[in-house]
């Protein structure tokens, strides 16, 4: 039986950053990073199976964007790589939020480097730059928006709402690290700004193909593969009612109902076999059991 566990695990482990093997979250003993156990995010953004969908409803919601687009579309390799693209952004989310503070540090003046590099002319005529405030504030919106989505629906669905609150005000911390401005920090402030969003939000053929170049990426394996579509499914799900009409994909409740019950069973078989995960190594590193 272990083996089986360990089988899942290496899986998992091909999908998300911890495969770069660049930083040890592990060490130091002691140091509590960015955040620290106690805080709200390490319990979201610690649940490998919501988070995997909610990265993947993360996606397309960005890519609502027209300049968000552009700037993956232009000057990413994400077409050619989509598994790459999802190991670097795991990578970033796993140290930012569980990882010792030099190493979170190094990553988020990093990615600040190429945002520099990342500029160009929108499908919408407007030019773009990833440097520039406003869009990477849209970015951490679609992203923790996603996440909080995900764990309500797939891990915890008591979460408080002061918690929820929390959750947005720790991980506004990144953002304005990486220099996003007006971040919102709450429930409330988000829903705020995703309806004054939605005017300049457009799905194109460009947004389609990002969709079914999500839909089809290669899996870790081809055992792996009946998971991953399920989780393909739910990310998708997971996208306001209004985000899935625009892209085109709102299911019907069968198929709401079939990809609930996948996700209860592929959730509680990946939280069982996964036992050194990003935020199990982050709590022995601070001398505490998961």
């Amino acid at each position: 039986m272990t083996g089986f566990r360990d089988l899942i695990q290496q899986q998992v482990f091909r999908l998300n950053g911890l495969s770069l093997n660049e930083f040890d979250l592990s060490q130091p003993p002691g140091d509590p990073g960015l955040y620290g156990p106690d805080c709200v995010i390490w319990r979201v953004h610690g649940d490998f199976p919501a988070m995997l969908c909610g990265g993947i409803s993360a996606l397309l919601m960005q890519m609502l964007h027209p300049s968000a687009l552009a700037g993956v579309w232009d000057h990413s390799r994400f077409r050619e790589d989509m598994l790459g693209r999802l190991r670097r952004t795991s990578q970033f989310i796993a140290v930012t939020t569980f990882g010792n503070s030099a190493d979170a540090g190094t990553l988020i003046e990093r990615v600040k480097r190429i945002h520099l590099q990342v500029e160009g002319v929108d499908a919408q005529g407007n030019a773009y730059a990833a440097s520039d405030p406003s869009l990477l504030t849209w970015v951490h919106v679609a992203e923790t928006s996603r996440f909080l989505a995900a764990h309500l629906r797939y891990k915890n669905p008591r979460l408080s709402l002061e918690d929820q609150d929390r959750y947005y005000r720790e991980a506004a911390l990144v953002a304005r690290a990486l220099g996003a401005s007006e971040v919102p920090e709450s429930v409330s402030e988000v829903a705020r700004y995703l309806a004054a969003m939605r005017p300049a939000l457009r799905c194109d053929e460009r947004t389609r193909e990002v969709l079914q170049l999500l839909m089809n990426a290669p899996a870790p394996s081809w055992q792996a593969r009946p998971a991953m579509s399920v989780m393909l499914r739910a990310g998708i799900g997971l996208l306001p009612d209004w985000a899935q009409q625009q892209l085109g994909v709102r299911a019907g409740p069968l198929q709401r109902r079939w990809v609930a019950i996948n996700m209860a069973l592929i959730g509680a078989l990946l939280r069982w076999s996964i036992r050194r995960g990003a935020f199990h190594r982050a709590m022995a590193r601070m001398g505490r059991e998961p």
